[in-house]
């Protein structure tokens, strides 16, 4: 992957990001001047549902709307001005817009704020989770999609490498909590030496300090959440709390924001840790596989 690339990956929020922060201000700033949310909604000829998108930063937040918001709530025009065009800089694209013929639009959305997450905690049951597989296994394994072309799928194999640079980096990389299922390890891709070279590129990220990888062995049975693989996102905004769940099936996603639902994901989640290796045991397992290949 080309330098520039890495560069632009690493550097300053994405728009999904700046959108969030900006949706916070705006909200502060209504709550301050003493306004609900029907009553800025009205003013602005908005509905209810659109302030609460802008707030959460859920949708597109147009320069026009960010004017007549700041206006019901007699903020200056100094401020005004600066949300304006931090409003615009939330319209730009992103780094993964690049790589638009090899995704579908819902895994789009979920690579923009997947890039902006302080901290990730995904789980996959059949396959190495996609931000620590090697170039090699990542082309054997898209390469199982039927309908798309070899260009496509070297693309694909690129999109990952970037995704993977958020972890990467010495100024503040993501965080990474990933439970495999030993399914996902003894599932051969690509053959045996893309096995073993997966398996160890494994063992080496979870040395990372920001890394942490636990393997679910079959000796646990059944356990809380061997279905679909799903992903936990927390963005920088002072708190420890997830915002939001990404569910995964093969033709589409789903995605959990309600606060009943993330408590759900992140229970089955701590289940899953308290049944898998711990970290130090579950990298000497995976050396081991790779060792017996």
């Amino acid at each position: 992957m080309a330098e520039d690339n890495v560069a632009e990956i690493g550097g300053g929020p994405g728009p999904n990001l700046r959108r969030r922060e900006l949706g916070r201000e705006l909200r502060q700033l209504r709550t301050e001047a003493g306004w609900s949310v029907a009553q800025a909604a009205k003013y602005a000829g908005f509905t209810d549902v659109t302030v609460r998108r802008i707030e959460t930063g859920s949708q597109t937040i147009l320069p026009r709307n960010v004017r007549v918001l700041c206006q019901a709530y007699e903020v200056d025009a100094a401020l005004v001005e600066r949300l304006m065009r931090r409003a615009e800089e939330s319209n730009e694209r992103g780094w993964w817009t690049r790589y638009s013929e090899t995704m579908p639009d819902w895994f789009a959305k979920f690579v923009g704020l997947e890039s902006d997450a302080v901290e990730l905690r995904n789980y996959s049951l059949l396959y190495v989770d996609g931000l620590l597989q090697t170039p090699a296994y990542a082309e054997a394994f898209l390469s199982l999609r039927p309908e798309d072309p070899g260009d496509t799928v070297r693309r694909a194999v690129e999109l990952r490498q970037a995704r993977q640079q958020r972890l990467l980096g010495d100024d503040n990389p993501t965080t990474l909590h990933v439970v495999l299922d030993e399914a996902a390890l003894r599932r051969h891709v690509g053959g045996v030496e893309v096995m073993r070279e997966q398996l160890r590129h494994l063992v080496t990220m979870a040395e990372r300090p920001n890394v942490t990888l636990q393997v679910v062995p079959f000796e646990a049975g059944a356990y809380a959440g061997a279905q679909n693989l799903f992903s936990m996102l927390r963005f920088p905004d002072g708190t420890d709390e997830v915002d939001v769940v990404y569910a995964e099936n093969q033709r589409g996603a789903v995605w959990m924001e309600r606060p009943a639902d993330i408590r759900h994901v992140t229970g089955v989640f701590e289940q899953m840790t308290k049944v898998a290796h711990t970290p130090a045991r579950s990298a000497e397992f995976v050396a081991g596989l790779a060792a017996s290949l």
